[in-house]
């Protein structure tokens, strides 16, 4: 049998799936029942200063965005961070942790970007016996207004200069959260691991209006007629997170961080790739939201059974498996072709891939009599929109075409396939890379 047990900055927990530092963690009932349901770790919701209260809107928090069945693929939230007494929390925080010492307990703090604040707050969630902080540089909505959140994580110089006074200040592991709102995600994870960062995790939400009232034209949601852009959330935002994961584990000054990966997470396969792509274990909000924290269940199961088949009897042995094949377009491997075949036992007919091929691509898909659709290779140029786009999983693939054969599109021998294309002399890019 597979062992989920993950050792993630020398904290243990049973599994990988830790639930991320929102409105599921935000009190000792709902952790408690997280880890009865079998949640390896848990980040608890963003701390504050003692000060002025943090107060949240008393109407609709949270935004949607459907697919066709009603199914839900992104959430936009406009809450911000704990609105309960610091004190409160964090004798939860020590109840929780002493009640679960096997289980990952993480704080996740937000504080003004002054020193004296963050040394203050510090001690305190150390008597906690939490396993670690989370800095929280990503909030995208209310708090970055605030100078905090975003505003921080936006700032490379800021993330290194608080990620130090953390460092000298605490002395369990501290992670830095950080946000996608940014050109280049690898500066940010370059100025925390200068700060001395143990680990980054991402994404933070993504800044977004989901939709628009069209009676009172009111961004949703909607607060007495007034909307703001809050953080976008759930499956919708996975490609850009693992794209940011991805950079930053394949990035020489950053290669070895470790990394926490977030967004979109909903079943063990989005965890799977996110690992595969570097991240030492992820964490899950929208999918908990959605479904309940049982769903940790499905994922546990469905990671084991997979490892088990795979013959991986531990989470490391795919971590970073995908990381050397992610690579920059110019190390492609001009020589490939590959066409697209169609199964016509599969095919129901519909014509989606013809009407794709004809209308915005390279008309390359023939529509004969009885509806009957072939692939003209000699059009072919394997974008796999016709894949895309087909309802029948399986039923058009992409075959790679044999070293030797003739290209019928370009008339060109196709070339053998190059065991390590970035550093054969026929690539135009292998210089650059060395």
């Amino acid at each position: 049998m597979a062992d989920l047990t993950t050792d993630f900055l020398g904290i243990s927990s049973p599994n990988p799936f830790w639930l991320a530092s929102a409105p599921p963690t935000d009190k000792e009932y709902n952790v408690r029942r997280a880890f009865e349901a079998g949640w390896g770790g848990v980040v608890w919701k963003t701390l504050g200063a003692e000060g002025p209260p943090v107060v949240n809107v008393n109407g609709p928090r949270y935004g949607a965005l459907y697919g066709a069945d009603r199914r839900l693929l992104g959430l936009n939230n406009i809450e911000l961070i704990t609105d309960r007494p610091l004190e409160v929390n964090l004798e939860e925080i020590a109840r929780v942790k002493s009640d679960y010492p096997d289980r990952a307990v993480i704080v996740s703090l937000m504080v003004p970007c002054e020193e004296a604040e963050w040394k203050a707050i510090l001690p305190r969630v150390a008597e906690t016996g939490a396993d670690g902080i989370e800095l929280n540089f990503g909030c995208p909505h209310g708090m970055s207004e605030r100078g905090m959140g975003a505003a921080v994580g936006q700032v490379p110089e800021y993330i290194e200069m608080v990620t130090r006074w953390c460092k000298e200040n605490y002395d369990r592991p501290v992670i830095v959260k950080l946000t996608p709102n940014i050109t280049d995600i690898r500066y940010p994870a370059r100025a925390a691991h200068n700060g001395g960062a143990d680990a980054v995790s991402l994404i933070n939400t993504i800044s977004s209006i989901t939709s628009v009232n069209l009676d009172n034209f009111s961004p949703e949601p909607s607060i007495d007629g007034k909307g703001s852009h809050g953080g976008y959330c759930g499956p919708a935002v996975k490609p850009i997170a693992m794209n940011m994961v991805a950079e930053i584990a394949r990035d020489p000054e950053t290669r070895g961080l470790p990394i926490s990966g977030i967004g979109g997470v909903t079943t063990w396969r989005d965890a799977a790739e996110f690992m595969s792509l570097g991240a030492g274990n992820v964490q899950v909000c929208t999918a908990a939201m959605t479904y309940g924290f049982r769903i940790v269940q499905e994922m546990t199961a469905g990671l084991s059974q997979w490892m088990d088949e795979k013959g991986y009897t531990s989470v490391q042995d795919f971590v970073g498996r995908a990381v050397p094949n992610v690579t920059d377009w110019q190390y492609l491997n001009l020589n490939y072709v590959a066409k697209a075949k169609i199964d016509q036992e599969q095919c129901i007919k519909c014509g989606r891939c013809y009407a794709a091929c004809e209308d915005t691509s390279h008309q390359a898909i023939w529509m004969k009599e009885g509806r009957v659709f072939e692939v003209n290779d000699a059009e072919c140029v394997a974008c796999n929109l016709c894949v895309d786009v087909c309802p029948v999983e399986n039923c058009i693939s992409m075959v790679e075409m044999a070293p030797g054969t003739v290209d019928p599109r370009t008339g060109r021998t196709v070339q053998d396939s190059y065991a390590n294309w970035t550093t054969h002399p026929n690539n135009p890019g292998a210089q650059a890379a060395e």
